[in-house]
């Protein structure tokens, strides 16, 4: 490969970046929805036992070089596509994934493709999962706890490295199955299985039989409100707090309260494009102008961020680094490193206005 052709990203500028990132995205898709019509009419003609290999997966992953999850995704897409050739167009277009035509293909028939895929249209593997139980429901799974078998050691080297390796559970499993209704499946540890027990025992008065679904949605229940009271201040009877003292970085109740449900638990942050941030996870306040350049933790001046909007406008304000923790004084903000505290000015100077506001603080 040419290796201008690598190093030539860094030379455009961000809009350009931008552009062209979205035109290989494109020509990605375009090719590789070629690159399934090819394996359709390839398997159609079963070129791979002529040329000495028995299945078209074995062809896909020793003369395509293809990974086996792709070789696999592609052959199942060939072969939907064989029989409903529209899949390849809406390959191209973005319309469905490789993925999603993977979750559709089973259930694709004559009568009811059109529709299917229309509905699945620009759709995440998640809702088309969701779409799917819909169509087919399935029974619900019955409630299971049983305890994992102990591994077996040929020798005691072996035992040694399994003690020094943290245990590997089965992975996580959320699953629709039906509308509303979801298999779940994790590996607990043996004290989150007595704390499972022991909720079912103190609640057998009002949930008699022990259902695991009532258990758990009471206590995230309970968790959730806990959450919410500590970290934006929830609670059924507001009390009208203490102003603020002038200079303080402390944020009060109120604050937190109104400025949560203004946000709706978001990120409030919005790109140059206009599209505001999705994450609901890892929140934090932020000072849309800098507590460092006299910004006052008000409702008008407190926003949701997630952590990586908060870093990404630290940055923007201060340039970036690779901080350990950062925390705003007047006139000047405090950064520490593995080498010790410093304090430096704002980008703007210390009665400069920094190009964006940076978060209250971050680990």
């Amino acid at each position: 490969m040419d290796t201008t052709t690598l190093s030539s990203p860094a030379d455009l500028s961000d809009q350009d970046l931008l552009a062209r990132t979205m035109q290989l995205a494109r020509e990605e898709r375009q090719a590789t929805a070629l690159l399934i019509a090819h394996l359709a009419e390839v398997d159609a003609r079963r070129l791979h036992l002529a040329e000495g290999y028995s299945s078209l997966f074995t062809y896909c992953t020793e003369v395509l070089r293809l990974s086996e999850h792709a070789a696999y995704g592609r052959i199942e897409a060939a072969r939907a596509a064989r029989r409903f050739p529209v899949i390849l167009e809406m390959l191209s277009e973005g319309s469905v994934t490789l993925t999603t035509v993977g979750l559709l293909a089973p259930h694709l028939t004559a009568e009811n493709h059109q529709d299917l895929l229309e509905q699945a249209w620009g759709k995440s593997k998640r809702a088309v999962e969701e779409l799917l139980a819909a169509l087919a429901p399935q029974p619900s799974v019955p409630a299971v706890v049983r305890r994992l078998p102990t591994p077996r050691f040929s020798s005691a080297a072996s035992a040694l490295t399994a003690a020094a390796t943290p245990p590997q559970g089965r992975p996580t499993t959320v699953a629709p199955v039906a509308p509303a209704r979801y298999k779940v499946q994790f590996t607990a540890t043996a004290e989150t299985y007595e704390k499972l027990r022991l909720a079912q025992d103190l609640l057998r008065h009002q949930i008699p039989d022990g259902d695991l679904d009532q258990v758990l949605s009471r206590a995230l229940t309970a968790l959730l409100e806990q959450l919410a009271r500590e970290k934006f201040a929830a609670t059924d009877r507001p009390r009208g707090g203490r102003p603020t003292a002038p200079g303080s970085r402390h944020i009060p109740a109120e604050v937190k309260r109104a400025v949560c449900l203004r946000d709706g638990g978001r990120c409030a942050f919005v790109g140059a494009s206009g599209r505001r941030c999705t994450a609901t996870g890892f929140l934090e306040f932020h000072h849309v102008k800098p507590h460092a350049v006299g910004g006052e933790s008000t409702i008008d001046n407190i926003q949701l961020r997630c952590r990586a909007h908060n870093a990404y406008e630290a940055e923007l304000s201060f340039g970036p680094s690779t901080l350990v923790g950062v925390r705003e004084t007047p006139g000047c903000y405090s950064v520490r490193t593995e080498f010790g505290h410093h304090r430096r000015p704002p980008a703007g100077g210390n009665d400069g206005q920094p190009k964006r506001g940076i978060r209250t603080s971050f680990q």
